[in-house]
């Protein structure tokens, strides 16, 4: 736990001191993210074209994620036939902590893995300096709103869908 919140620490110091990377903003297009599946393929962010997705960053470690991955297990449920996707990036270092939490939260969506968070190329660019952090992402993979929960994201995906 320790480990993850110096990782935060220093790449809020690095970001707030370079300038170098702006967070993702609405109507820009998100960035490719190609990480390993619990089976050990490579699943890309750009697969799921055509389809609305919420990119959600969590961690089995993170109580706040654990929370949200039941709101997001009903709305997922509700969606989830309509065009509807989830692609969650954890940030567990130990794969065994991950599938367990996955298990435990009974979680049906896409699941990735980005174990080494010191070094974590995607937290980098996506600015995730604390988690739960989401993004929500049209069919074109353009980035419309972050961090919607509940009925916030529920009225949002209600209106991409219906159209």
């Amino acid at each position: 736990m320790m480990k993850q919140k110096l990782f935060f620490a220093v790449v809020l110091l690095l970001m707030l001191h370079t300038g170098l990377i702006a967070q993702p903003r609405q109507g820009q297009k998100a960035a490719e993210i190609a990480l390993p599946t619990a089976k050990g393929d490579t699943l890309r962010l750009s697969s799921l074209r055509g389809k609305v997705v919420l990119l959600d960053f969590w961690a089995s470690w993170c109580g706040p994620c654990r929370v949200a991955n039941r709101g997001l297990s009903k709305i997922y449920s509700k969606f989830k036939d309509k065009g509807f996707e989830i692609f969650s990036v954890s940030f567990d270092a130990d794969r065994s902590d991950w599938l367990n939490a996955v298990k435990q939260d009974k979680i049906s969506w896409l699941q990735v893995n980005d174990p080494d968070i010191n070094r974590s190329s995607v937290a980098l660019y996506w600015e995730v300096y604390s988690i739960p952090t989401t993004y929500l992402i049209d069919r074109d993979g353009t980035l419309l709103a972050m961090d919607l929960e509940g009925k916030n994201l529920e009225s949002a995906l209600k209106k991409l869908i219906d159209k």
